[in-house]
């Protein structure tokens, strides 16, 4: 059984490179890049696994669920496992040259891996303890790589985001404590048998709300989103990648429609909500990133934007918006990896994230210039670029399920955002070379060949709902439109 890999694989690296990571030389580079390869050779794998056996159940130590711990491989697993350590791969390529700036690259990598390793945890996690306790490894290893270049303005981001963090951690450890107390246990597939045996109760509707509250904080959903856009443009760049790309989706969107959909249920006033809260991100993040020149700054307020569409699909409750706003949540954290990793790679050169300063950067970085571009076609949903795609299903689900409102603003979302991309080609990449930027060349071939690839996957992204390949997408859809029915298939597995 592959499962406990996904966390000893990233744990023992972490230990392994704290450990030996200044005494031999590139020690840290090898081993964190093999281990975020070979976890995303195993993630690769589990799609084939959920394609034979729907659904597996690990018992840690032999100990049976609902008394023991259990791992859960379903088909929201293995695509969340598969987005995670694809983006995470890259972006430990692109750190071999990027984070030699910084002065210390073995905390680093162990940071990373520990970030990883907490990531990991929460999507195979079967109980709702071991997924906390996954949450806040990965959130105390972001705390501090927002900090870890120890600039005043990085401190001060990550105490902001650490304290926020913190806040969102008590909702959802208060919301676990008195769940357990109403159902006398922490298996997730035990917690739904328990709900759905008792009669409809407040305590559980309070529980929803401090859940909702908490992994809303961790996505960063309007009005919860006030840390981010501190804390994603402080970063280095590989970490505003992970951030932005993949840790606010797996500790935020991932743990809100686990719970939601598979644990409590869902109603249709928890779906108006979500999809409420998701239009709201998604207008007030695109046009607060309308007047930043910050280049970072303006991508954290696009990923507030973006993740709004991820929501708003997830939340019309229908299969094809739930296919839309899973389809975006892949999406969105390969172009908005790529854009942050273009960010990074623009600083890099020039040591300043302000556009007004930049210009022409075509002419001398013409890698960094090229895949911006197919980034910024994708997230403002140009077609054929991966972006369009989704967006596309979202807009079509909203106008099938009569939420016209909803899909007028995904439309006007989407035109604000292009308008927004279309300003950062103009003012970094096109017009006339800057004379201070005479002297610049590309980035390292490790930074620039994770953009590419990423690149390429933005121009390919949207042959995922071809039939070929529509079932790696439609297994995580089907384990949203089961339901409650979560329990059963779970249970099934164990015998």
């Amino acid at each position: 059984m592959i499962l406990p890999f996904f966390v000893i694989i990233p744990l023992g690296a972490a230990f392994l490179i704290s450990f030996f990571g200044k005494r031999i030389k590139n020690f840290a580079d090898l081993l964190a890049n093999l281990g975020t390869l070979s976890l995303l050779v195993f993630s690769l794998y589990s799609i084939s696994l959920v394609a034979t056996h729907k659904i597996l159940v690990y018992k840690v130590g032999g100990w049976v669920p609902p008394m023991g711990i259990c791992m859960v491989l379903d088909g929201l697993a293995s695509f969340m496992l598969v987005m995670v350590n694809l983006v995470s791969f890259l972006v430990a390529l692109y750190s071999i040259s990027y984070m030699q700036r910084y002065t210390d690259k073995p905390k680093f990598y162990t940071l990373f891996m520990l970030m990883l390793a907490g990531m990991n945890g929460i999507i195979v996690s079967g109980d709702l303890f071991n997924l906390f306790v996954f949450l806040e490894i990965a959130s105390i290893a972001s705390y501090a790589l927002v900090a870890f270049g120890t600039e005043a303005e990085e401190l001060e981001a990550s105490f902001k985001y650490a304290v926020m963090g913190s806040v969102a951690s008590s909702f959802i450890l208060l919301g676990i404590a008195l769940l357990y107390g109403y159902t006398s246990t922490l298996n997730m597939a035990d917690i739904s048998l328990v709900l759905f045996s008792k009669p409809s109760s407040m305590i559980v509707k309070f529980i929803g709300v401090l859940f909702l509250a908490g992994f809303g904080l961790k996505a960063a959903l309007v009005p919860f989103h006030a840390w981010l856009p501190d804390a994603h443009p402080s970063a280095p760049a590989s970490i505003s990648a992970m951030l932005s790309g993949v840790l606010i989706k797996v500790l935020g969107v991932y743990a809100i429609i686990r719970i939601f959909f598979n644990l409590i249920g869902i109603n249709k006033v928890t779906l108006s909500i979500l999809m409420f809260l998701g239009a709201v991100s998604m207008l007030v993040g695109v046009i607060l990133a309308l007047s930043q020149w910050d280049f970072k700054r303006l991508l954290a307020y696009h990923s507030i934007s973006q993740i709004g569409y991820v929501i708003l699909g997830i939340g019309l409750g229908t299969p094809l918006g739930i296919l839309g706003g899973l389809f975006h949540l892949f999406n969105h954290s390969i172009f908005k990896s790529l854009l942050f990793l273009n960010s990074g790679a623009v600083v890099y050169s020039l040591g300043t994230r302000d556009l007004r300063k930049m210009g022409g950067l075509q002419e001398k970085m013409p890698v960094t210039s090229n895949t911006n571009l197919v980034a910024s076609m994708s997230i403002a949903g140009i077609p054929p670029f991966n972006g369009f795609f989704s967006k596309f299903i979202i807009i079509v689900a909203c106008i099938q399920a009569e939420h016209f409102g909803y899909a007028f603003c995904a439309v006007i979302g989407s035109i604000l955002t292009l308008a927004s991309f279309m300003k950062v080609q103009k003012y970094a990449f096109f017009g006339k070379l800057n004379q201070k930027w005479q002297n610049i060349k590309e980035v390292p071939w490790t930074m620039w060949l994770s953009m590419i690839v990423l690149a390429i996957i933005c121009v390919v992204g949207g042959l995922l709902i071809i039939p070929l390949f529509r079932p790696f997408l439609q297994s995580a859809v089907n384990v949203l439109l089961l339901g409650t029915g979560y329990k059963e298939a779970v249970f099934a597995a164990l015998r």
